[in-house]
Formats: C-alpha cells, sequence, structure tokens
C-alpha cells in the first residue's frame, strides 16, 4: 500500500496538489508531512511574565526560519525564584531555568541537574539582563518617600514579598541592609536594627514579587513597594502611569538574575538543541533588545548603549561585597539567620 493511501492527510494533500497542475519537485514539496512541535519550558521567576511572553515567541519564529519551519513552543512558568527552584528539585520538568537569584541555581547544580561551571558556560556570567531594587509610590509621592530612612517613618507602610521564597524579596532585603551598612559609623548591630525596624513596617509577606506587586497596585496595600526596577516601570508606564511613581534611592543593590540549561532532562525530552538555543537567543542582540524593552538592563554594553535612555544611573553594590550568595544565604536567610531573628509574623 503506497504512502499516499495510508494517510488520508497527504491524500487529500496530493489531490489538490494534482487539481492545482503541480508536478514533480512542487509536488513532493506539497506532499512533505508538516514538521512536528516539539515544547521546551522554561522555568523562572516573578517579575519575567511579559518579557518572556515575547522571548517566546520571538525565539520560536528564529528556530522557525533556521530549521525548515520547525515548530517549537516555548512555555514559561514562573512564581517566586527559591519555590521554583525547589519545584526542579521535586521534578518539574525544566529544560531551562531563568531563575532572580544566583544562590537558587546553585542549589540545582549541588543536586546534580545543572552543570558545577554553569556560570561559566555563557556570557556575562551566565546572566543576560540586571535590574536593581527601587521604590514604586504612588502617584505624586505623597508620603515624600527618597530613600531607605524614609521607610521606617511611623507613617510608612511598605510591601515586599517575602525572603523565604522569593528572589526579589532577598535583592530587596539585601539592598537595604547594604545601604544600613555604608551610613557613617554603621555596625552590623546598627543595620539589624534598620531591618528590624523596616519589617514592622510590612503588612503582609506575599511569596513572590509579582504577588507583591499586585498587592500595592491592585489590593492598595501599602505606601511604598520595594521591587525589581523592571517591575516598576512596568508598572508606571504600562499599568498606571497616572497612579504611581518611581523613586530611585541613594544605594542600591545590582541584582542579576541568571540562567541555566537542565541538561540532563532537556537531553531525556529531546529538546536539547532547543535549550542551548533559546539561551543563546537571550543573548543575541534581538534578545538583548527585548529585554531592555522589558525594563531588563542589558548586559551586553553594545545593547546597553542603545538602550542606554530607558535607565538613569544609580549606585550600585554588587553581592560579592557581601560576600556572595553562599554567605548571604547562610548570614540572612537560612533558618536562624538574620531575618528569622527581626521579623516576628503578624
Amino acid at each position: 500500500m503506497s504512502e499516499l493511501s495510508t494517510n488520508g492527510a497527504l491524500t487529500r494533500r496530493a489531490a489538490l496538489a494534482v487539481a492545482a497542475g503541480l508536478t514533480g519537485a512542487a509536488l513532493v514539496d506539497i506532499l512533505r508531512p508538516a514538521p512536528a512541535s516539539r515544547a521546551l519550558l522554561n522555568v523562572s521567576y516573578d517579575p519575567t511574565r511579559e518579557l518572556y511572553t515575547e522571548i517566546n515567541r520571538r525565539f520560536a519564529a528564529r528556530w522557525a526560519q533556521a530549521h525548515d519551519g520547525a515548530l517549537v513552543m516555548a512555555r514559561t512558568s514562573n512564581g517566586g525564584s527559591g519555590a521554583q527552584a525547589r519545584s526542579v528539585l521535586e521534578g518539574q520538568p525544566a529544560d531551562v531555568v531563568t531563575l532572580g537569584l544566583g544562590y537558587d541555581i546553585d542549589m540545582l547544580a549541588r543536586a546534580g541537574l545543572v552543570a558545577r561551571d554553569w556560570q561559566t558556560r555563557l556570557p556575562h556570567n551566565a546572566t543576560p539582563f540586571t535590574s536593581t531594587i527601587v521604590f514604586l509610590v504612588r502617584k505624586g509621592n505623597p508620603k515624600a518617600i527618597r530613600d531607605w530612612p524614609d521607610l521606617i517613618r511611623p507613617d510608612v507602610s511598605v510591601i515586599t514579598p517575602n525572603p523565604k521564597t522569593s528572589g526579589g524579596a532577598r535583592w530587596n532585603y539585601l539592598a537595604a541592609w547594604g545601604w544600613a551598612l555604608r551610613q557613617p559609623g554603621a555596625s552590623e548591630a546598627s543595620a539589624l536594627a534598620y531591618m528590624r525596624a523596616l519589617f514592622a513596617h510590612v503588612p503582609v509577606l506575599d511569596t513572590g514579587a509579582r504577588g507583591a506587586t499586585n498587592s500595592f497596585v491592585q489590593r492598595q496595600l501599602g505606601d511604598v513597594l520595594l521591587a525589581w526596577e523592571n517591575e516598576a516601570l512596568l508598572a508606571a508606564t504600562d499599568v498606571g502611569p497616572d497612579a504611581f511613581d518611581l523613586v530611585r534611592p541613594s544605594i542600591s543593590v545590582l541584582a542579576e538574575p541568571p540562567v541555566a540549561l537542565i541538561e540532563g532532562q532537556a537531553r531525556a525530552r529531546g529538546t536539547l538543541d532547543i535549550a542551548q538555543a533559546y539561551l543563546a537567543f537571550l543573548f543575541s542582540p534581538e534578545g538583548q533588545d527585548v529585554g531592555a524593552r522589558h525594563f531588563f538592563r542589558p548586559s551586553d554594553p553594545a545593547a546597553m548603549a542603545r538602550t542606554a535612555n530607558r535607565f538613569a544611573p544609580m549606585d550600585l553594590f554588587d553581592i560579592a561585597s557581601l560576600g556572595g550568595w553562599s554567605v548571604a544565604q547562610k548570614t540572612h536567610f537560612a533558618s536562624g539567620g538574620t531575618f528569622d531573628r527581626i521579623y516576628s509574623p503578624r
């Protein structure tokens, strides 16, 4: 029995081709089966929904152009960075992870899911985009919030997510901690006192950065939101241009959300080539420009130069100045660390 008689779809296509007078190479081309779709899963952190919606669409288009129309269904899962990392540990079938902080990917590397040298396998220490921590306030800044000391005034309520589950919350915490340590005459005791006062002004701890944004923007909780710069710019320009203002503190942290390949799972799923290409796309000129359009600072200097008008200069310190993520995690966020000591659930 011929291929044409055993495949109804091809039989119909052949009849249409003959009716249209197509023969030879044209007939062979139209009879070629449509390429099957393959799926890729990117497990990501909270404030990347809009970014990866566009990245996924553009990557699929570029893949199809380069592979004879082959179809890729790229999907993204979002949540608090720490919770997302744990979901991969527990078996979520990720091909790549794009998480809020390096510690979460190191956890996957210790479990053997990510290469130990993951940070050297991609450009810019495997960080395609950076961000920082800023303040989002109500339009007109009615509480006159300008810098970190204003957050502990009696009349100010602060919204930030839970550092136990959210990478963004850990960046928020460390931005405040770093500022406190850099004040004249500062000590660890004075920094702890500031952090205790700050979290006494936090009425609710959402599990992730997007949840905290929703609490501030939609539920109208709090006077100021501690947020990723990209999340604050999205709210201030796209969600509510007449409802919010962005305030840049005098000092903040350079937030570096990295990416990595889950090689074993991608190989088992038959998506290793797609996953590698997907990560490479993030560092391409097109991927970098998409990041800037969604208010992430490109890591590539040329891309940053093209889009610098979107980003105001800031005085930033990096995580290395606080000892790196292993030290920060053990000191501040592990059980019995400084966060547990300064925060009392309401």
